[in-house]
């Protein structure tokens, strides 16, 4: 009976609970980007109302799209952002599938919501939405090479791709003057990655609304909007969680519900830093800078930190 609770019902509350918390953590984002432009601002329940307004309007499928791809985007998209949560762990509570993957499997995950995005515009049929799909797919090849240092760096420090081993391991302990600068850098450059993930002004190149009229999903409307306005929630309050899990694992020795008000805060806080507060000061970017962007300065800070990291073993062995 336990292992059907834990195989069944914590993934299903899991999923649950972070489609809740991810929708709570969109409606403070928008507030607080509204404050920053000097606006009041939407209710902090409005994205509760915007899914069940979507949710009751029709849903329109273009006449000439691939419609099996077209309508099926946008629930692989939910269904690989609510995977991540899976494996990512929330404070105090382990993640249910955290044994079973490790780093890696999560960053490709984050790729599954886009990759859906992309096959919907293609599917679409829509010169915009095709495209959306093409910068969408230049940009996702823009940042995968200083995540891919983000990986390689911490496993070599921990010697572990597991996200378990490296939260509880406090990485910052664990490095001299060397590895320190290392992992700053680091952080700058997972912070810097996250409004590219996310498709977050000034990297929302794919969706610009007023250059192809919002892009991949031009032509989506009803449920399956619904559905990705949700995945984009998912793998918002995922990511930020991830960066807390690696870089901020620190506890205050509370109790366990002291202990993920904490954590919450601390995603809060990572939001705000690496989303809300680059999209309010940025302007728009074009595709070519967002590349330029993360193959040149990203990619070389990446480097740098990986190679301080490495020197830093090195002296500590």
């Amino acid at each position: 009976m336990e292992t059907i609770m834990q195989i069944v019902f914590v993934p299903i509350g899991i999923a649950s609970l972070g489609l809740i918390l991810s929708l709570i953590f969109k409606g403070i984002d928008r507030r607080i980007a509204a404050r920053f432009q000097a606006r009041v601002g939407p209710p902090l329940v409005q994205p509760f109302r915007d899914i069940m307004k979507l949710m009751l309007k029709e849903t329109i499928v273009p006449e000439n799209c691939v419609r099996w791809v077209y309508e099926s985007a946008p629930i692989i998209a939910l269904v690989g952002s609510l995977m991540l949560l899976l494996y990512i762990p929330m404070g105090p509570f382990n993640a249910p599938l955290g044994n079973f993957g490790d780093l890696i499997l999560v960053l490709y995950l984050f790729t599954i919501p886009s990759l859906a995005m992309v096959a919907g515009g293609f599917a679409s049929g829509n010169p915009y939405a095709t495209i959306g799909a093409q910068r969408e797919m230049v940009m996702m090849m823009s940042y995968e090479l200083p995540l891919a240092m983000l990986a390689a760096a911490t496993a070599w420090k921990v010697t572990s791709f597991s996200i378990a081993k490296i939260s509880s391991t406090v990485i910052w302990s664990t490095v001299g003057p060397l590895g320190l600068v290392g992992i700053l850098l680091l952080l700058v450059v997972v912070l810097s990655v996250a409004p590219a993930e996310l498709v977050k002004i000034p990297f929302d190149a794919p969706e610009a609304e007023t250059e192809i009229a919002g892009g991949l999903l031009v032509d989506y409307s009803g449920r399956n909007l619904a559905l990705f306005y949700l995945s984009d929630a998912v793998k918002s309050f995922a990511f930020a969680s991830l960066i807390v899990a690696l870089f901020f694992p620190f506890k205050l020795g509370t109790t366990i519900w002291g202990e993920f008000l904490w954590f919450l805060l601390k995603v809060l806080i990572v939001m705000i830093v690496s989303v809300t507060t680059v999209r309010v000061a940025a302007a728009r970017l074009q595709i070519d800078n967002i590349a330029g962007y993360y193959w040149k300065p990203i990619a070389l800070v990446s480097l740098a930190a990986l190679a301080l990291i490495a020197i830093d073993t090195a002296v500590v062995i």
